[in-house]
């Protein structure tokens, strides 16, 4: 008798059956929601109720074009730390350890969790631009600056992914992404998001002008007012590139670590 192995999916049906997995158990976790939408929205509201006219006044342009791009990030980041959660808790019961021997492609796992990441900052994105777009934001670019303007965050997001990714799987101890999640939040609150860089005290306009996260608002912003958006775009491109080629090898190595680890 001749036994015909079944044959394997391919990496990407694979990719995507871990993709839908995470994002119908992320349905079944109410804060990684309240993060990722609800919490950047409210932030968005508040922060064009409360200097939203003091903006204008000082600069001549409305701050709703600064503010969208800066809470859009901050979702990304935000939905991010919750999910990681998730994360800690599939390493604990022992289901990445599980996926690890699975007949699969050893990507895949985490390739569908960096997908579902960059599905989840998607939405996110989409209903802060929708909040803005309520509250005075026009897309004035045309349709490729409109799709570029809601993909910037979904990349960002995922290179940030990479970072928590390779925190949370190479230590056990509680709060670590703290030491992550302060400097990640400051930067996106010391960029050029709502003040311009020379609105800031003198000590720290140099750290608002070589701040990431200033290149990646002003590119949103450029994109929306429909300016030229060029040099904004490659610096945003290098740091993207820069931390890619740091934070993906840490992410895969420590995601290996704590699949094959019985502890």
């Amino acid at each position: 008798m001749i036994f015909v192995a079944r044959p394997r999916n391919s990496l990407a049906t694979e990719i995507m059956i871990f993709t839908g997995r995470q994002i119908l158990h992320w349905r079944r976790e109410p804060i990684v929601l309240v993060q990722a939408l609800i919490l950047p929205a409210f932030l968005l509201v508040t922060y064009k109720l409360l200097v939203g006219k003091s903006i204008l006044r000082i600069t001549g342009t409305d701050s709703i074009y600064g503010l969208v791009p800066m809470c859009a990030i901050a979702g990304a980041m935000l939905g991010t730390f919750a999910a990681a959660n998730s994360l800690n808790l599939e390493r604990g019961s022992g289901l990445l350890s599980r996926f690890w021997v699975l007949p699969v492609g050893r990507a895949s796992a985490l390739t569908g969790r960096l997908v579902a990441e960059a599905l989840r900052t998607l939405m996110s994105t989409a209903l802060i631009t929708a909040v803005g777009a309520m509250l005075g934001l026009r897309l004035n670019g045309g349709v490729l600056a409109a799709i570029l303007f809601v993909l910037v965050p979904v990349l960002i997001g995922a290179v940030f992914s990479m970072a928590v990714v390779a925190i949370t799987m190479r230590t056990r101890t509680p709060g670590v992404l703290v030491w992550l999640g302060v400097p990640a939040t400051g930067a996106v609150f010391t960029s050029a998001g709502v003040p311009p860089p020379e609105r800031f005290p003198g000590w720290l306009r140099p750290v608002a002008h070589v701040n990431p996260m200033t290149s990646v608002v002003d590119t949103m912003r450029h994109l929306a007012l429909g300016e030229p958006a060029f040099w904004p775009l490659m610096t945003m491109l290098a740091w993207v590139a820069v931390l890619t080629v740091i934070l993906m090898p840490l992410a895969i190595t420590g995601y290996r670590a704590a699949a094959v680890s019985r502890h």
